[in-house]
């Protein structure tokens, strides 16, 4: 059911937007079909930070705390629901990871 605003006048800027954000953005991860991370982790990294970097540094800690979760053992990448190849070594913004992308793997 949508929500009608009853004035006018409701027009604030986000608090997420990129620019507050420097040269970081958030991107969001999720692992599809994980009966406990039901929902998509955030994360603020740099743009410029290597694939590799960024799954080492953030994603797997936060994956890890799946007893299941076995580094290096992703696959199925989606980037913003489309099919994906990351490169270990390109930084995010090079791979087309923008500001609140979400990026989804299974294991």
């Amino acid at each position: 059911m949508p929500v009608v605003a009853l004035k006018e006048g409701y027009e604030f800027p986000s608090r997420s937007r990129q620019e507050l954000y420097g040269d970081d953005q958030l991107v969001h991860v999720m692992w599809r079909n994980n009966r406990l991370f039901v929902a998509a982790a955030c994360f603020r990294a740099p743009q410029a930070m290597p694939f590799a970097a960024f799954m080492e540094a953030l994603v797997e800690p936060w994956a890890s705390s799946d007893p299941a979760f076995v580094p290096g053992t992703p696959k199925g990448w989606m980037l913003d629901d489309k099919p994906w190849s990351p490169d270990p070594a390109l930084g995010l913004r090079e791979q087309g990871v923008g500001h609140k992308s979400l990026i989804t793997f299974e294991t």
